[in-house]
């Protein structure tokens, strides 16, 4: 059986898109970069530890397979994690606002005998945002819980001028990629 290690309602409805009905594991990783640490070696590393975490709640289980994953906003070599208030928000949003940002997202699936792992890389640009329209949506409360405090998928979409890369990637899990992973695995919808 997949299991997700993932307390995101987005990544399991994105789970769902592609069929795959995963148990949930709630696991408790620390999501803190190591000093020197490439933005991308601490989102593999952190969806790498969220997934290990997860198999070990759940070895127990004949042909038990975990699926981890993390999703980073990266602007230059600054990691925008998860906002802690409103105030980061909107200082998030204000650092994003007119420029082109990258949103890397790790997805690794481990189970007794294997581990693979799977990267995209997206680069966003957002369009620029005065002020009022970046209170306006703090305002909304939609930035809780979002690295660089915005949901692609939500009221945040008026925002983007261009997005090249995995849009599910960007809203927490690259769908072509974990596709691929849990063929790999035969892991079937």
């Amino acid at each position: 059986m997949i299991h997700l290690a993932s307390k995101s309602p987005r990544r399991l409805e994105l789970l769902r898109q592609i069929g795959v009905e995963p148990g949930i594991v709630e696991v408790d990783v620390a999501e803190v970069r190591l000093h020197g640490e490439a933005p991308e070696d601490y989102v593999v590393r952190v969806a790498r530890e969220k997934a290990g975490a997860g198999l070990l709640k759940v070895m127990a289980s004949p042909g038990a397979c975990v699926l981890g994953a993390d999703t980073e906003v990266v602007l230059d070599d600054r990691v925008f994690g998860k906002p802690a208030d409103a105030a980061d928000a909107a200082s998030m949003l204000a650092a994003l606002a007119g420029r082109t940002h990258r949103v890397i997202s790790a997805v690794w699936l481990l189970d007794a005998g294997r581990e693979q792992r799977a990267v995209a890389v997206s680069q966003v640009r957002l369009c620029a945002l005065p002020a009022t329209a970046i209170a306006a949506y703090v305002a909304t409360g939609e930035w809780q819980g979002k690295a660089g405090g915005y949901a692609i998928q939500g009221r945040a979409a008026a925002f983007i001028e261009h997005l090249s890369g995995s849009y599910s990637g960007v809203m927490g899990l690259p769908l072509c990629e974990t596709a691929a992973l849990l063929s790999a695995f035969e892991v079937r919808a």
